[in-house]
């Protein structure tokens, strides 16, 4: 079973990027034949800074393999590196109808939003097809976010297969993440870098405790029933087992507990659970060497396996010689 997914560097990975992908990922290198890419191409849509890019990539690799991930077990690359994707991305864009792409709700949310409009992002479920389909990946996790997208790959594969008249590419299957669908910031919301309102992972521990002890609440007093869906409670039940997320919510539910006492808790479990992570980080940022050998033999082993389809695809299209 071939397994696929990318996280884009566009920032510092919080714990919402751990808890709802890259914890998973570290789990999926023993499933099957995993391959994770950092997708540097998909950043472009928002990071116009060539050094903020290449930062954030390499400190992303840092965080991975600090997390766990084995570049010896699953296939860890740089998106860049591997320029056959944007061949393969003009390839099924020539068999993308454009009502496709004007669907896609990530792209309509994110125009709502503000975000300045660009080819690149309008493009975006196609450069993601060709991330998928050039491995013929089997399951590739997703966020429930990422649902669209990955149905989308479906019908593109399914489009360029009909319109040459050869099963060239697989059609993927979805697997959603939903251990931990949504992450909660601090403000409630979903926890994402453009909100402002993430716990970085790896932040100083100065940090660490403003943010979680900024986290939003209510002003009900301690002796009243407190509201266990909450961002507060939510964020404290990542790091506590069920039977201690039973009897706290049970606590809560009575009256007696205080938002104070649940952010002292929250702020001593984080630290002391990303604490061997943030050690074995430490050292590999000193072999930043080792890194970049890691990502150059990932790049190397993944090309081995995008070329048979790149190739099938062009000779299915009637590119270059018969």
């Amino acid at each position: 079973m071939r397994i696929l997914s990318g996280i884009q560097p566009s920032g510092e990975p919080h714990i919402g990027n751990y808890f709802g992908a890259m914890r998973q990922h570290v789990a999926l290198q023993d499933r099957g034949d995993a391959i994770f890419f950092l997708a540097d191409y998909h950043s472009m849509t928002t990071i116009r800074n060539a050094d903020e890019r290449r930062r954030f990539t390499h400190e992303l690799a840092l965080d991975y393999l600090a997390c766990g991930l084995d570049p010896k077990r699953a296939v860890l690359y740089r998106q860049s590196d591997l320029p056959e994707l944007c061949e393969l991305a003009w390839i099924l864009t020539t068999v993308t109808p454009m009502g496709l792409l004007e669907r896609a709700t990530s792209y309509k949310d994110k125009i709502a939003a503000g975000a300045a409009v660009n080819h690149g992002l309008f493009a975006y479920p196609v450069l993601m097809a060709a991330d998928i389909l050039i491995y013929n990946a089997d399951i590739v996790p997703v966020g429930q976010d990422q649902k669209q997208h990955l149905e989308m790959t479906r019908d593109i594969a399914g489009a360029f297969n009909h319109t040459y008249g050869r099963e060239v590419f697989k059609l993927p299957e979805p697997q959603i993440l939903e251990e931990v669908a949504v992450v909660p910031g601090t403000d409630g919301r979903k926890m994402s870098k453009s909100y402002g309102n993430t716990i970085r992972m790896f932040a100083p521990e100065g940090e660490i405790k403003k943010a979680v002890m900024g986290i939003v609440t209510d002003s009900t007093p301690v002796e009243a029933p407190k509201d266990t869906a909450s961002a507060l409670f939510q964020l404290w039940s990542l790091f506590a087992s069920p039977a201690e997320r039973e009897a706290l919510f049970a606590r809560a539910k009575q009256g007696g507990v205080g938002y104070g006492e649940i952010k002292k808790d929250l702020l001593a479990r984080l630290l002391a659970h990303f604490a061997p992570l943030r050690e074995r980080r430490a050292a590999l940022a000193r072999r930043a060497g080792d890194v970049e050998d890691a990502l150059a033999d990932g790049a190397r082993r993944a090309r081995e396996l995008a070329r048979p389809t790149l190739e099938a695809a062009r000779d299915a299209a009637g590119l270059g010689p018969r």
